[in-house]
């Protein structure tokens, strides 16, 4: 890999053995890559948060960085930690795993990463132009941000992604490259989709397309152009089915038109109703939740008030968790929607979703989500039944 002199004083030890590790770090992964060099970049989202998924060694690691003067140099966020970390006693999350949680957030605290904690980063101010190049490590957030965005992000590591934010740069392969962003695969969607639909169609092309760049043509005369809230279900199935880090999207996505001269030399896959509604069955493990999870990815506060609106002066039958960052909460707190879904006897929850929360130490059994990525995960990851629909009819109300 060609360094530039800056890089090498970084690589060599001159600005501290954090900066030098950190630089090590982004060296091996583009030997690796076949890289040619570095990119700078504006922004990072660093994974490896929850300390369910990265327990006392991650954690070490994140001390040692600390101890050895560790401080990102572009502005850089957080994915989801295990706990809501101001409501984890009065949602019931267990002490012992909330006292580790604490320490790993503090630690990147101290490493001046903006503890917003959420997978949803371009929600909350982290939203690099088109463009541009970042090193984001969350699938979901990697999706949106190259798909919708347009900006440039390979699937980082969490500490891949921690190195990018300490020295300001990443390797030059993959998605940041011309080469990296073309389609391999076309997706002739035939039925009109709404609400779930989103995920169950990624669920049904990241198994297809695996680690390709899927290009989708949405056939049916009906539909409507999808919100952004739609794209950002359809990226996180894509990513969690797949590995798709980029899609693109006739007539919505900010590259379709630069890629679509490849379109006609492409492997088709057609997509139909039956397709869509299959798959929204074998999603569903179960039939009845004991907790409705919400927000994976993190909720707009569009997505919250449609739930506020629902329950607005209604008593739920069973629990309901709708999960965000707080920074959207606070907007939700003004809105008034937070104290609407608190007086339905639903919870909304900062910082951490279903799927990196401890819920199986928790006491349930039977996860509620409108989520394919979570329908997907919850079962791995937690070892729990899951009924993946609409939220709409997951939540149980007082007749």
């Amino acid at each position: 890999m060609y360094l530039t002199r800056e890089e090498e004083k970084m690589y060599s030890g001159e600005y501290g053995p954090a900066v030098a590790k950190s630089m090590e770090i982004l060296v091996a992964l583009g030997d690796i890559y076949g890289a040619d060099g570095m990119v700078e970049i504006v922004s990072a989202q660093i994974s490896g948060v929850s300390y369910k998924t990265i327990g006392d060694a991650g954690l070490e690691y994140l001390e040692d960085l600390v101890v050895e003067g560790a401080q990102v140099v572009v502005p850089s966020t957080l994915n989801p930690a295990g706990v809501d970390l101001d409501q984890w006693q009065k949602l019931g999350f267990p002490a012992e795993f909330t006292k580790k949680q604490l320490l790993i957030v503090g630690a990147y605290r101290k490493m001046g990463i903006s503890t917003t904690c959420t997978c949803t980063p371009y929600l909350v101010g982290n939203v690099p132009p088109m463009g541009s190049h970042v090193a984001w490590s969350e699938s979901s957030a990697v999706c949106y941000g190259n798909s919708v965005l347009g900006a440039r992000t390979n699937r980082e590591g969490g500490p891949g992604a921690l190195s990018a934010a300490i020295c300001g740069r990443t390797p030059n392969y993959g998605y940041h490259l011309d080469e990296g962003r073309v389609p391999h695969l076309l997706v002739e969607v035939e039925t009109s989709l709404t609400g779930a639909d989103y995920g169950a169609l990624g669920y049904i092309v990241g198994k297809t397309v695996g680690n390709g760049v899927p290009y989708f043509k949405l056939l049916d005369k009906q539909q409507k152009n999808p919100s952004v809230n739609h794209l950002k279900a359809l990226g996180a199935a894509l990513a969690s089915s797949g590995a798709v880090a980029l899609f693109h999207m006739e007539n919505t996505t900010p590259e379709f038109k630069e890629v679509m001269p490849q379109i006609p030399n492409l492997e088709k896959l057609t997509v139909t109703r039956e397709d869509v509604d299959d798959t929204r069955e074998k999603l569903s493990t179960s039939e009845k939740p004991d907790l409705v999870c919400l927000g994976c990815p993190h909720a707009s506060l569009e997505e919250i008030k449609e739930v506020a609106l629902k329950l607005d002066g209604e008593k739920l039958t069973n629990q309901l968790w709708v999960c965000t960052s707080i920074s959207v909460k606070a907007a939700s707190d003004r809105m008034g929607y937070t104290q609407i879904i608190e007086e339905a006897g639903g919870q909304v929850v900062c910082d951490t979703c279903m799927v990196v929360a401890p819920i199986e130490e928790m006491g349930f059994k039977v996860i509620g989500v409108d989520s394919a990525k979570a329908a997907n995960y919850v079962p791995s990851m937690c070892g729990l039944n899951v009924v993946f629909d609409e939220w709409e009819n997951l939540v149980e109300l007082k007749k």
